[in-house]
């Protein structure tokens, strides 16, 4: 981690804990975005309202000579002081022969699949002259059914990363394919007592072919064996599947079902293989409308603050080692288990609420529980599903798609102890980096260094591991190569390839192959597991087609719950250990770059968290109580160069291990519990990720995966400084976000409106809703927009803040990173921010997550103030930005109540690296420095589909045009559409009562509209 030498400052402009409580306890109705702009001090309110953040200030007074050639030397030596961008020089060379089916300019779409921790993620990839620039969900594919997240959508950057492996590494020095081969062929033939002494260490893998691949390496050598690893795994749920049934069964959930959702410690929405289509469905039971007025009701138990919490019906900050206690008093409640301990305060009217209403619907209710709990709170779950009539219903039973469905801690323990045992010969590691992940105490760096004498590393990028490997051989990306994958239900699809490897990467059957002597190509080696499934060329491209291999998800097991398995509840090794007089400290997956596999993707990197809005870094989440207790603020200086924080560096041990790291008071963060985010602190990331942040791998160790409990936490006496966006472009002191209870949406539809000032005028009604009467009075002159009218409207109840709009927005929009400087500067890019408020108690707040883009205003404030028409109207009410014109006055963004626009102070865009200009596409203007930019309702899309029709002659038709943001959406959130079209639906949902315009008052008539937050909770306790 860098610059954590800062130490603690004299004038600083800290936090008083204490009254913000008293100030949030005077207004309990407020909406806050941090606890600076509550408490008011000197610097944050500078901070707001300074319009642009010290934008305007581009040359700091302390630069010296070396930073200032640091910072600039790029765009200064390309551009000049003065000029706006560089010219750049190409040459086009056209096809000698084109390919029958590449027409210039026109993009294709393929069905792939993108693997993600071993599952598989339906993709239909886009591409332009064979290059592929775009990744959404394939809607026949079960884990994305038309959707994505954040992962998908950046893995087209990591395609085209420079990082990336590009040859074979022999102890150092470049070598070549077939001399490895040569080399590991020559030692498996020599390989003692039938391959006992050769491993094979994976990162988890649900690919047939591997499989197929697998038993032929067995074949040969009977004793090899194969490990598993993944630092972010399900082991507690495999082994409390193994206690409940007999078997390592995965479950798989129905939300379309589920009326009732008592989630412990789940993060559902934003983890694990069926995070996407747990979203969709879980949002699709939220929705309310006009034709359906019901909602499902969801109680959230967790230990740290997650999205799913925000959209929770009910939520309780529960210590992680109290979730057991929580999970046997719901059990006593409805009958599965004896008497239980009786669970005090929130948490225990919550479980009384909760067990009533399962009991009320039972075969509609679910229990599900996160990944770091212990196998016993599964195995309750279990029986508590299995005890209503849920099996079947909400949640049924599948055999594991993975190829070796083991408990992962344990299978690599057992290699660790052959290791030190000298009982292996030859270690193969395909795609996992266990020298930076895997637990602290298993010293497995230098067991790999010391005690093996062969080992060889597949990977992306040449790792922690990959360095200390006698043998580091590129991988292919999935678009890159032929393979197949499985999803959380065992549907099969094929990975197909989009272009060749840039890196002179090998697949992982290519891999396998060369080692088992098999020298057919890696589409043969496909092909012929789905031998059966597609025995013609026809019926193979139909497969390649959809993407899909119909007829291969996995049946339902038919599970008799293992009674004996309760009677194990207390055993030590199914639960966590008592913290006492401790403090709890989490494990979790960083939000952003995961385990640390994404350190070195800059769009992830620079991806604002969804609840701290911290960017380049992770930080340690202490509650507001713990910090007022130990002294820990949020401190902002006049003068800092961005007036973002810099806060206190906090110790943490973990029994004999350290770390340092900065310290983020997080409301509604369970008292006496800290939460660690893992994946920073890289070594061998990549230019991007190297050095980033802090190693937290350290203190983790095999007893304690997710939960382990300090022996002391405390201040450094240092400071750090964060780059967070949540200060950022804010529009102060207005009610913005607007929520109200299902029934009290039902005895008052129009709530939301009752906030307005004013009334749209007569021309905005066109799917505005019956309530909008008013006079239009202004000073614009009228308009009428003919032909097409494009608009959009957001529901708040069902977005969860997981940000894969705006990375979608940022693939297809050739957005460009700017970095953590100038993050702290105000300058990011982003088209799409996702505001988050706080509402109420500060311990335990309710929390709004509000995306925002351009308004797309009818009568927009930016354009009135542009010197030279760069910002202007289309015909069809489109705002739109001129880029040629704009001279970077930024009077606009000065103007705009949205603070939507983003400038190019720089030459933010990569147009140097022949690698990174792959990736954009080519239907957008990549900007250059002095130029203003914002959303643009994907206006590329909508001239495509307007292109499409007049060749066609017919109009446009509903559906045709889908945003970006809209398509990669898992909530279907955002509705985009013609509000000139009656039968359009984004007419039909702008009709709904609870449909609302952001700063109406200000009579912008913004064409984006908002469906207020709607909740279901549940009386008793709203009553309480």
């Amino acid at each position: 981690m860098e610059e954590n030498g800062i130490p603690e400052s004299s004038k600083s402009s800290g936090l008083n804990l204490a009254e913000i409580r008293e100030k949030i306890e005077q207004e309990p109705d407020r909406q806050f975005t941090s606890l600076g702009e509550v408490a008011e001090t000197p610097a944050a309110v500078e901070f707001i309202h300074r319009e642009f953040h010290r934008e305007a200030a581009p040359w700091m007074a302390d630069f010296d000579r070396r930073t200032f050639l640091k910072v600039m030397g790029a765009s200064a030596a390309l551009a000049g002081l003065a000029a706006c961008r560089p010219k750049i020089h190409e040459k086009i060379v056209p096809y000698v022969k084109s390919p029958e089916e590449v027409v210039p300019g026109e993009p294709l779409q393929y069905a792939t699949t993108v693997n993600f921790a071993g599952y598989g993620f339906g993709a239909l990839a886009t591409a332009y002259d064979g290059r592929p620039t775009k990744l959404d969900g394939n809607d026949l594919h079960p884990a994305t059914i038309g959707a994505s997240d954040i992962y998908l959508q950046a893995s087209i950057l990591d395609l085209y990363d420079p990082n990336r492996g590009e040859s074979v590494i022999h102890r150092g020095a470049i070598s070549t394919r077939d001399e490895f081969f040569g080399s590991a062929r020559t030692m498996l033939r020599a390989a003692t007592n039938q391959g006992s002494g050769v491993r094979f260490l994976i990162e988890p893998t649900t690919s047939p072919t591997f499989k197929e691949q697998w038993e032929a390496l067995k074949a040969k050598l009977p004793k090899a064996k194969l490990h598993v690893w993944d630092p972010i795994n399900f082991d507690n749920a495999r082994a409390a599947a193994v206690a409940a049934f007999g078997k390592p069964v995965d479950a798989v959930y129905d939300f379309t079902q589920a009326k009732v959702i008592v989630s412990l410690d789940s993060d559902f929405v934003n983890e694990g293989p069926q995070r996407i289509r747990a979203m969709r469905d879980y949002s699709a039971m939220r929705r309310v409308s006009d034709e359906n007025s019901e909602m499902s009701r969801h109680y959230q138990f967790e230990s740290t603050p997650t999205i799913t919490g925000t959209t929770a019906d009910h939520r309780a900050g529960v210590a992680a080692s109290d979730m057991l206690a929580v999970a046997k008093a719901l059990a006593a409640a409805l009958g599965v288990i004896g008497g239980a301990s009786p669970v005090t305060g929130k948490a225990g009217t919550m479980v009384e609420a909760a067990a009533a209403d399962l009991a009320a619907n039972q075969s509609a209710g679910l229990v599900i529980v996160g990944p770091g709990q212990p196998p016993a709170v599964h195995v309750l779950a279990h029986a508590i599903n299995n005890a209503l009539g849920n099996v079947g219903k909400t949640v049924r039973y599948v055999e594991s798609p993975e190829v070796e469905p083991v408990v992962y801690l344990d299978s690599l323990r057992e290699l660790i102890e052959d290791m030190k045992n000298g009982e292996v010969e030859a270690l193969f590691v395909i795609g996992a980096n266990p020298v930076f992940t895997a637990p602290s105490d298993f010293g497995f760096a230098e067991l790999y260094r010391t005690k093996v004498p062969f080992t060889a590393h597949l990977g992306l990028y040449e790792t922690e591991t990959g360095v200390l490997s006698m043998w580091h051989l590129p991988r292919a990306h999935d678009l890159e190569e032929w393979s197949d994958s499985r999803a959380f239900d065992g549907t099969a699809s094929i990975v197909q390839p989009l272009i060749e490897p840039l890196h002179d990467g090998m697949s992982v059957h290519t891999f396998m192959a060369g080692l088992i002597e098999d020298n057919r190509a890696p589409l043969d080696i496909v092909r012929s597991t789905w031998q059966s499934a597609a025995p013609d060329e026809k019926s193979w491209r139909r497969l390649l087609h959809e993407g899909v291999i119909h007829g291969t998800e996995q049946p339902s097991e038919a599970l008799i719950f293992n009674q004996a398995a309760l009677d194990m509840l207390d055993d030590p090794s199914m639960s966590l250990q008592p913290r006492g007089e401790g403090i709890e400290v989490l494990f979790r997956p960083d939000p952003t770059i995961h385990d640390g596999r994404f350190a070195n993707n800059s769009w992830l990197q620079e991806l604002p968290k969804p609840l701290t809005k911290i960017t380049w870094d992770n930080v340690v989440y202490v509650s507001p109580k713990m910090a007022q207790e130990m002294g820990i603020d949020q401190e902002t200086e006049e003068g800092d160069i961005g007036g973002d924080y810099r806060v206190p560096m906090v110790e943490i041990t973990v029994g004999k291990n350290k770390i340092q790291a900065p310290a983020w008071i997080l409301p509604g963060q369970p008292d006496r519990t800290v939460t660690v985010l893992l994946g920073y602190g890289r070594t061998q990331a990549g230019s991007v990720g190297n050095g980033v942040g802090t190693n937290t791998y350290g203190i983790r160790t095999s007893d304690s995966m997710w939960t382990a409990v300090a022996s002391d936490i405390a201040k450094t006496g240092q400071r750090y400084e964060l780059a967070t966006t949540q200060h950022h472009y804010r529009m102060e002191g207005r009610h913005l976000v607007r929520s109200s209870s299902l029934e009290g949406f039902k005895a008052n539809p129009h709530f939301a409106t009752e906030y307005d000032h004013i009334s749209l005028p007569e021309s905005a009604k066109r799917g505005g809703g019956e309530h909008d009467e008013d006079v239009r009075v202004s000073m614009y002159p009228e308009r009428e927009w003919k032909g097409h009218a494009w608009g959009m409207v957001i529901d708040t109840t069902t977005c969860t803040g997981c940000n894969a709009c705006v990375v979608a927005c940022q693939a297809e929009n050739n957005i460009p990173t700017v970095g953590k400087e100038d993050i702290k500067r105000g300058r990011e890019m982003h088209w799409i921010r996702i505001d988050r408020y706080y509402e109420g108690d500060l311990d335990d707040p309710e929390t709004h997550l509000m995306p925002v883009n351009c308004m797309h205003c009818e009568q927009a404030p930016c354009e009135v103030v542009c010197p030279v028409a760069a910002t202007s109207h289309s015909v069809e009410g489109l705002n739109e930005m001129i880029y040629n014109r704009c001279v970077g006055t930024r009077y606009c963004s000065n103007n705009c109540p949205y603070k939507v626009r983003r400038f190019n102070y720089f030459q933010f865009s990569d147009i140097t690296s022949p690698l990174l200009r792959l990736k954009n596409n080519p239907n957008v203007t990549v900007r250059g420095r002095g130029v203003m930019e914002k959303c643009t309702y994907c206006v590329q899309r909508i001239n495509a589909a307007r292109q499409k029709a007049k060749a066609e002659n017919r109009p446009i038709r509903e559906g045709e045009v889908l945003t970006a943001c809209q398509t990669a959406c898992p909530a279907q959130a955002i509705t985009f559409g013609d509000i000139h079209n009656a039968e359009s639906q984004v007419v039909k949902v702008k009709q709904q009562p609870h449909n609302y315009s952001l700063l109406k008052e200000l009579n912008t008539i913004p064409r984006t509209t908002y469906l207020a937050k709607l909740r279901n909770p549940n009386p008793a306790l709203e009553n309480a």
